[in-house]
């Protein structure tokens, strides 16, 4: 009776067992096909020289609990520097019905959102004043599906056109590389021609969209006896970015930057944001959405943190002696 009674007792037991399991195999089924949350990174730029930015927004993703794979999938559309694609790339993320569609590398990704979607949240980084290009109402309250972080890149090329002629206070000219298929570029070249009027700078303005434009602004450059270049602030440069210190160093021409990167890779000087820092903002910004926010409760971020970076191992390959004014100026110095 007792064997009979501990036999029973067993098999009900593993009945019990095989029942739970049975019960739980559906709950966790369920689970493993319910789909990740998919995130749009649209670009107008190419990876490669991006790769520190979009490691700062999955770092400002990790901030709110959000990690690519584990919790988040990320899908990337890459311009390469071809602003004429984005349009048709923001337009099939919407049909991927992403969860949030993160506009970067420039304004003109954040043109090609507002276009694609009035309903699924956007959050842009833009080198151009949000609320003169219509994303959003005002910088505290955004109102719609838009919001993002301003990173005051236009407003800041005066201010590089001023930097460089204290480093080389005797060139007759000035060549400038703007790029006219950014969506203010006219606002751009009236930033520049304020600015070199207020220096009392003659200055060349060349305009480049694609590589062979690029070269040809340098040739351009050399020709005119340019004695330094200003590369103006535009994500499709900052994709060419090893080009164009190439082309510098090449011809011997002293330039400025708009990012930190660019000095770190061997260019003379740079000025602008810190580019990562908003990236990460940005990804701050998409967790919160993630978790139910809404971008017109989100005021648009404005990037504050500047830097001025100084090469002296280029300077000195130029020959050009750094003022210790400008050298206190600084923010880094590279040796």
């Amino acid at each position: 009776m007792g064997l009979f009674g501990d036999g029973h007792m067993r098999r009900r037991d593993f009945i019990k067992v095989v029942a739970g399991s049975a019960a739980a195999w559906p709950l966790r089924a369920r689970a493993q096909q319910t789909p990740l949350p998919v995130i749009g990174f649209l670009n107008s730029a190419s990876p490669q020289p991006f790769e520190n930015y979009v490691a700062g927004f999955r770092a400002g993703l990790k901030e709110t609990g959000y990690i690519e794979g584990q919790n988040v999938t990320i899908e990337f559309r890459w311009a390469e520097g071809h602003y004429d694609r984005l349009p048709e790339m923001a337009a099939d993320l919407v049909r991927r019905k992403v969860a949030v569609l993160v506009a970067t590398g420039g304004a003109a990704s954040a043109v090609a959102a507002k276009a694609a979607t009035s309903t699924i949240p956007i959050v842009f980084t833009s080198g151009i004043d949000p609320v003169r290009l219509g994303f959003v109402a005002s910088l505290s309250r955004p109102g719609g599906n838009i919001t993002g972080v301003s990173l005051l890149a236009t407003e800041m090329e005066g201010k590089r056109l001023g930097l460089l002629r204290a480093l080389v206070p005797g060139v007759q000219l000035i060549a400038v590389v703007l790029n006219p298929n950014r969506p203010d570029h006219a606002g751009q070249m009236r930033e520049v021609q304020e600015g070199a009027r207020a220096i009392g700078q003659q200055i060349h303005i060349a305009l480049a969209s694609n590589e062979s434009a690029i070269n040809a602004a340098f040739a351009t450059a050399v020709q005119l006896h340019a004695g330094a270049m200003l590369v103006g602030s535009d994500p499709f440069f900052n994709s060419q970015r090893d080009k164009i210190i190439a082309l510098a160093a090449r011809h011997a021409i002293p330039a400025i930057y708009e990012q930190r990167e660019y000095a770190l890779a061997g260019g003379l000087m740079s000025y602008g944001t810190n580019l990562t820092n908003g990236y990460h903002q940005a990804g701050v910004y998409v967790g919160r959405i993630l978790k139910g926010e809404k971008p017109r409760d989100l005021p648009v971020v404005q990037s504050t943190k500047f830097e001025f970076v100084i090469n002296l191992k280029t300077a000195k390959a130029l020959g050009i002696e750094v003022p210790p004014t400008l050298s206190a100026e600084a923010d880094e110095i590279i040796e």
